[in-house]
């Protein structure tokens, strides 16, 4: 039998179902099918990012109070922190953390995780010596330039030449001084290679105009996996320009390294972007960043118009990471649609479309659960995680715990909005990505007790400790989500 239901953020249904160990008794069970809340999630491995240092100090953080992490802003995981060497090192060996430590922690606090790119030169004349001038003094080679001009001995910057073995002896020094406090820290979600070209993004079209080949950028690469082993690397995009081709990428990828592109939107229309096809090869396995260009200058030449490109650019580069490169606040008050729109498919986002279980149970029968489970994102569940399902009393306390460890989210497929596979344990497959019902054995009296229980869903590792926030009503505020009762005699 089956009793209709009104629509809802759950819809409880009875129905009749055949214990899976083969018994003739029917029992009834209960059927829900969750609606997605269209909320905003903040998970590992995906979000929006916020620039607050962004190749100076000034931009684009400075505007906030310290107090001020932009709450308001839906979906924002990352704060990210650009800026030159020569902030962090202004003498040899003596090392100015605290200015990005700072900042960090006051996301940290509010939850978010910091990514860093520390760069080699700029085209700020503010900022004449991104790498630090002692190494200059120290031998290495470079060039003077005027800022988008090319070389000039009269230029007010300085570039360094960056296959120089002095440069790269004291950019390995600093390197591994930077991995000894950020490598492997839980609260860094990745990490640019950003000592190659100006500003970091793998070209010298702003400053000395020079090109370099693949050999160099390799040199590059190589270095940062050399010092950063545990935490997620990011490539531009740039670097396979100027000629050295998409080997450098393809470098980057066998270093575990993952693609990062840069000012998407810098240009117009089919301008736009251009490695798309690139992130194929990194997307499957690893998080991609897409960073906009600056959103001011974008919409001043014309080419950031509704916005709608950006939102193409994610799902065509699969991407996890969107990075707003502005102040933040200004852009979600005149980009609320589109940020709405964006969030319900940048990175990943694992839908519960069903879920049952038996509406009474004797303490010696099993545990029957199905469900099916879709990612609605653009990329899959990095961090993998194992549904659980958990059993509270009245009073919320914990009574049994469920994880079902032979099925991991992260083999959930990914597809076009509202097209993905949808993938669970059912009683009849009605695909061959499908499973049957798992069985739980109930723990023994006294530790599980007859009573009547509260069904919760969570996803997470393999004892059940919830991780991932899901598009569900009823979060218990662990990211445990309420889906109805069940009585066990």
């Amino acid at each position: 039998m089956k009793h209709e239901a009104t629509l809802s953020a759950l819809i409880p249904i009875l129905a009749l179902g055949v214990l899976t160990d083969g018994r003739a008794q029917t029992q009834p069970r209960v059927i829900v099918r969750p609606a997605d809340t269209r909320e905003a999630l903040v998970n590992p491995a995906m979000g929006w990012v916020f620039h607050h240092y962004d190749n100076n100090i000034v931009r684009y953080g400075l505007d906030l109070e310290p107090s001020d992490t932009v709450d308001d802003f839906p979906g924002a995981s990352v704060i990210y922190l650009r800026l030159a060497w020569s902030y962090l090192e202004p003498e040899e060996g003596k090392f100015n953390w605290a200015i990005v430590d700072t900042p960090a922690q006051r996301w940290i606090d509010k939850g978010f995780q910091v990514a860093f790119r520390f760069t080699c030169a700029e085209s700020d004349p503010k900022q004449p010596y991104a790498t630090p001038k002692w190494v200059r003094d120290a031998g290495a080679k470079g060039y003077p330039f005027t800022p988008r001009k090319g070389i000039d001995e009269n230029g007010p910057m300085w570039e360094p030449k960056y296959d120089d073995p002095v440069f790269l002896e004291k950019l390995d020094r600093f390197l591994a001084a930077a991995a000894a406090r950020y490598d492997g820290n839980p609260n860094v979600a990745f990490i640019d290679v950003g000592s190659f070209g100006v500003w970091g993004e793998g070209h010298t079209a702003a400053t000395t105009r020079l090109p370099y080949d693949a050999r160099t950028v390799k040199i590059h690469l190589d270095l940062y996996k050399e010092h950063f082993r545990k935490t997620l690397l990011a490539a531009n995009d740039d670097f396979s320009n100027q000629g050295r081709g998409l080997e450098i990428l393809h470098h980057a990828r066998e270093l575990g390294m993952t693609l990062r592109d840069d000012s998407v939107l810098v240009n117009c229309g089919d301008k736009a972007y251009h490695h798309a096809y690139v992130s194929d090869i990194f997307w499957p396995h690893l998080p991609v960043v897409l960073e906009m260009e600056h959103y001011g200058h974008s919409v001043s030449r014309g080419c950031w118009e509704d916005g709608s490109l950006f939102l193409q650019a994610i799902e065509d580069y699969h991407a996890a990471y969107a990075t707003v490169h502005w102040y933040p606040r200004e852009f979600y008050r005149k980009n609320r649609k589109l940020v709405d729109a964006i969030n319900l498919r940048l990175g990943y986002r694992l839908q519960l479309l069903e879920a049952s279980w038996p509406a009474e149970l004797n303490r010696d029968q099993p545990l029957t659960v199905g469900y099916r489970w879709r990612n609605a994102g653009v990329a899959p569940c990095y961090p993998g995680g194992h549904p659980a399902i958990t059993l509270k009393d009245a009073k919320g306390g914990i009574v049994g715990v469920f994880v079902d460890e032979s099925f991991d989210v992260r083999v959930l497929p990914v597809g076009p909005p509202g097209k993905s596979l949808a993938v669970g344990r059912q009683e009849k497959e009605s695909s061959q990505a499908d499973r049957p019902l798992i069985s739980y054995t109930l723990p023994p009296e006294p530790i599980f007790k007859p009573g009547a229980y509260e069904v919760f869903i969570s996803v997470g590792d393999r004892t059940g400790t919830p991780r991932i926030a899901l598009p569900l009503a009823g979060n218990d505020g662990h990211r445990r989500y309420r889906l109805g009762k069940i009585v066990v005699r």
